[in-house]
């Protein structure tokens, strides 16, 4: 699994690995029951602080993406969208989006924006259509 991180974002790195992994779950890279790289492994890769990456991993296991047993490497948990996920993503939605208009981005870009991303997560190797079981 290839992640990238920008070293001179703004964004805090432990919330770049956040975001990273969770598209990875989201396109089909990650599936139920993967393991992650060990923290002390992805921590070297990206020449950043364990505790970093410990942040991260930890982030993702309070939003109930992963299980990170002790002693253990996290590992992807399948998790439905539930009532405090979706009234949270959708406040996030509105200040993104906020943003995009404040910032002049025309209606159209936001819209054929959003649609190219969510048929790229849709198209994605490993995915399961809305609504439909894997095989």
């Amino acid at each position: 699994m290839h992640l990238i991180l920008d070293l001179t974002s703004p964004e805090p790195l432990y919330l770049q690995i956040r975001d990273r992994l969770v598209e990875a779950i989201a396109d089909g890279r990650l599936q139920p029951g993967d393991q992650l790289p060990s923290a002390r492994r992805l921590a070297a890769e990206f020449a950043v602080n364990l505790h970093t990456v410990l942040k991260a991993y930890a982030l993702l296991e309070v939003e109930g993406l992963v299980h990170m047993g002790r002693g253990q490497r996290a590992i992807v948990l399948p998790r439905p969208a539930d009532d405090d996920f979706r009234q949270n993503w959708e406040k996030r939605l509105v200040t993104l989006l906020a943003e995009a208009r404040a910032r002049r981005v025309p209606r159209a870009e936001i819209e054929r924006t959003v649609r190219t991303v969510l048929d790229g997560l849709n198209a994605a190797p490993g995915r399961v259509p809305e609504g439909g079981v894997s095989s």
